[in-house]
Order: C-alpha cells, then sequence, then structure tokens
C-alpha cells in the first residue's frame, strides 16, 4: 500500500509543471486580445502591405492633390496667432465634411475675409455665418454646430479648442476623424488615423483589414490594430490624395497603378478588363 502511494506522488510531481505550463500557456494566447497594439501587430499584417506603401508613396511624390493644396493645415491662416490657427483648422475641418475640398477652401476664405477669430465667430448671427459657408454641405446644421462649439471654447478651454480627443469628440458635429486630424494639424499630436472615405475604401480595396469593413470608424480601428505607429502621421494624406488622383471612387486607374499586380482589387479588375478586350 505504502508503494502504490509512492508511486502516485512520484506521478503528480511529474505532471504537476506540465499543466502549469499549459495553462500559462492559455493565458498568453487569452492575453492577445487585450494586448497593447505592439503586441497586436505580431499576430497579422496584410502581405505585401510594404511594397504597397512605397508605391503609393512614390505614386504621391508631386503632392499635387486636392489634399495637398487645400487640406485643413493649409486652409488655416499661419500667420494668425496659435489660437486662432487652430480654431481655423477644426472650422475647416468641421466644413469639410460631405463636402468638396474646393467648396470648403472657398467657405473658409470668405470666413477668413470676414473675420474668423473666435470673438468674430461669436458676434455674427446664424444668418450671415449660414450665407458665409454656403453651399458646403448641411450648411445650416454646420453653421448652428459652429457656434455653439464657439461658445464651448469661450467658455470651456479659455478661448481656445480642445487638447484630446475625447474632448474634441464630444463637441457638437465633431467625430474620431476630425479629431485626430485636429490633434494632428493644430496640436502637432498623433493620437490615432484619420479615416474618412478615400481612407476606408483604400484600405479595403487593398484588404488592409482582416475582413471588409463597413464603417470608416471601424477601418480605422482595424487599421490601427497593425500599422507601424511610425507610419499614422502620413497615413492619411498619402491615402486620401492617392485616392483623390488615382484610386477613385468610380473607374478607378489600375492600369496606370504601381500596385497592379499586388493589390488584390486591382487584379480583378485588371483581369476583367482583359476579358472586355
Amino acid at each position: 500500500m505504502l508503494a502504490i502511494r509512492r508511486l502516485f506522488i512520484r506521478w503528480i510531481l511529474r505532471i504537476m509543471p506540465r499543466r502549469r505550463a499549459s495553462s500559462q500557456k492559455a493565458l498568453e494566447v487569452g492575453d492577445i486580445e487585450n494586448a497593447p497594439p505592439q503586441v497586436k501587430r505580431d499576430c497579422w499584417e496584410p502581405a505585401n502591405w510594404r511594397l504597397q506603401l512605397q508605391n503609393i508613396t512614390q505614386m504621391r511624390e508631386d503632392r499635387d492633390a486636392p489634399v495637398d493644396i487645400m487640406g485643413c493645415e493649409r486652409l488655416a491662416d499661419r500667420k494668425a496667432d496659435p489660437k486662432t490657427f487652430r480654431l481655423q483648422v477644426l472650422l475647416s475641418l468641421m466644413l469639410s465634411s460631405q463636402t468638396k475640398d474646393q467648396v470648403t477652401a472657398s467657405a473658409m476664405q470668405r470666413l477668413q475675409s470676414h473675420g474668423c477669430t473666435l470673438k468674430d465667430l461669436l458676434e455674427i448671427d446664424s444668418g450671415s455665418l449660414e450665407q458665409l459657408i454656403y453651399p458646403v454641405g448641411f450648411y445650416k446644421q454646420k453653421a448652428i454646430y459652429i457656434k455653439k462649439a464657439c461658445e464651448i471654447f469661450k467658455e470651456k478651454y479659455n478661448g481656445d479648442i480642445p487638447r484630446s480627443v475625447k474632448e474634441l469628440c464630444e463637441l457638437p458635429g465633431v467625430g474620431p476623424k476630425m479629431a485626430h486630424l485636429a490633434m494632428r494639424c493644430a496640436w502637432n499630436e498623433v493620437t490615432g488615423i484619420g479615416v474618412d472615405t478615400h481612407v476606408h475604401r483604400i484600405v479595403n480595396r487593398l484588404q488592409w483589414t482582416k475582413k471588409p469593413t463597413k464603417t470608416p470608424e471601424e477601418t480605422r480601428k482595424e487599421l490601427e490594430a497593425w500599422l507601424p505607429r511610425e507610419e499614422w502621421d502620413r497615413i492619411n494624406w498619402l491615402l486620401v490624395g492617392f485616392g483623390q488622383q488615382r484610386c477613385l471612387p468610380v473607374s478607378p486607374q489600375c492600369s496606370t497603378c504601381l500596385n497592379l499586380n499586388v493589390c488584390p482589387t486591382g487584379k480583378k479588375l485588371a483581369g476583367r478588363s482583359l476579358k472586355k478586350d
């Protein structure tokens, strides 16, 4: 009986380390979901993304897309005091939603000609503001948002715009895309990736997400999960310009794109064209 007991104890001692190791391994796998971005990136990244990004960078060398001329930081008056500059960056972002760059640029020029400081915007009546920003998309609603936001800047932020994504998103008419772009362009802080319709479209065409995404915000989260942080600063600028000039919403110029042979969507579209010919 004693011999059997000794054998049982030896068997227990042999298997205990293995069970602990197995438990530890399971914990590490389970922790991946809550791991920081740099750990998550080790788990998945799209094929050929570095080559694709290098090709896009080369195609954007001329810097002559609308975003290069009429981006939010371009429309703000750099000669203005820092608070006014930041205010104008945010204003240009608010006006740009559902609006062509040329229309946004014209609206900002009219605002600046009228006077585009916080004091000016607090004093102007809503009707006059509507006339100045027309015909940007949803101009009546945007005039209301601008007036409300300016009151918040005066009362809560000492005449400045907020300096965090959370507080920016609490403003009327401001979402994550605008907030991250405002942090980068107004405060010179990279807090995340601004994803608009161009970035959303191109990321899905390149299959830079594990599965197709339905909204820009979903795309942002997927992209930030694997894209190295050092690329966050320029990725919006690169993809927006690329989407404005070559990777168009309709009839993209795949035949002249450097990524033709490494883009899943480009290869499909090129194949269809060959069949038609």
